[in-house]
């Protein structure tokens, strides 16, 4: 599996899992079915940004201006949070690359505002990381 195909099972795991009571593995099975094959990038995507969350909702607040972290729309919340554990606590990660992977994804599930959202938070995250 690429990393965008993983990037995109991920959200769709975390999104599932966000507000239910579904568990890691009964949300990756709706969406993985009955893949043979694991996906480490996936596996790390989803279990990584689910553990670190509430660390990765605490960096979030502080760049969401005129927002909270609960009235943000489910997709865009989600996508904001794997792209921070991605940027934070991933040390491979090139944040040109997750910022751009971020902005394809609420392209595809978010509506029209999503991806320019969606790249104002991060771009003010990322500045901060780079100071």
């Amino acid at each position: 599996m690429k990393r965008h195909e993983a990037r995109e099972k991920a959200l769709q795991t975390l999104f599932q899992i966000d507000g239910t009571e579904l568990t890691i593995s009964e949300a990756s099975e709706h969406v993985m079915g009955e893949a043979v094959e694991k996906d480490n990038f996936y596996e790390l995507l989803v279990e990584g940004t689910h553990a670190n969350m509430a660390a990765i909702d605490e960096k979030l607040k502080g760049h969401l201006e005129n927002w909270s972290l609960e009235r943000l729309p489910k997709v865009e919340r989600t996508i904001l949070r794997m792209a921070v554990f991605e940027l934070a606590f991933m040390e491979d990660a090139p944040a040109s690359v997750v910022m751009n992977e971020a902005i394809e994804l609420s392209k595809t599930f978010g509506d029209d505002k999503s991806s320019r959202f969606v790249n104002g938070v991060l771009s003010k995250f990322t500045d901060e990381l780079a100071n």
